[in-house]
């Protein structure tokens, strides 16, 4: 979230200058500040500006996080993605991630919910609209178990208002509109926004 002052007297930086410093696209530093993970306020003209010490911060603990990653152990990463296209992609793609992660794939949300029952992903990147059980329904399915603790991020086509209409999604998930880039995906699994649930 956003700090809504202008009283703030700490150096700061454009949203543009902090995803260059970061190395990440400028809406993924648009989500960290929407999600809170950087702390921003706005000019009065409307324009973000991110506090230099919370860019450092974050640089800080993704420096801690690749020296004390351990590649017996890599992050588990859960997409469920009914285009065949696209799971080929992600299949290609992050195995040259960097901390290392560890990928499975599912077709829709019943496969899914399979899936998170064996692997116990610490992350899900989901589609919303899938043939069977839907993204919506497997959301709803996770978020009814305590134990299931794996961070959600969803990719979609769907508009806010489809979304919407649907049903809605938990506020606390990202969700990105399709087609995401998959630096940014992999930016939002190494650094995320929002901590995992906590199982009770």
């Amino acid at each position: 979230m956003a700090v809504q002052s202008q009283e703030i007297s700490q150096e700061v930086m454009s949203t543009r200058a902090a995803a260059a410093r970061l190395g990440v696209a400028l809406r993924t530093v648009q989500l960290w500040v929407e999600q809170g993970s950087l702390q921003a306020w706005k000019t009065v003209g409307g324009h973000r500006r991110v506090l230099v010490s919370s860019v450092e911060r974050m640089m800080a603990d993704r420096q801690a996080r690749l020296q004390n990653s351990n590649p017996d152990h890599p992050l588990r990463l859960l997409v469920v993605e009914d285009d065949a296209r696209l799971r080929r992609l992600y299949e290609l793609d992050v195995p040259s991630w960097s901390p290392p992660v560890e990928l499975e794939l599912a077709k829709d949300g019943f496969e899914g919910l399979l899936k998170v029952g064996t692997f116990r992903p610490e992350v899900i990147i989901t589609d919303l609209m899938m043939p069977g059980m839907d993204g919506f329904g497997m959301i709803a399915a996770l978020r009814n178990d305590p134990s299931v603790t794996a961070r959600i991020i969803v990719v979609t086509a769907l508009d806010a208002g489809t979304i919407r209409d649907r049903g809605g999604l938990p506020s606390d998930l990202l969700v990105l509109r399709k087609p995401a880039g998959l630096a940014e995906l992999r930016a939002l699994v190494m650094e995320p926004g929002s901590p995992a649930r906590t199982a009770n």
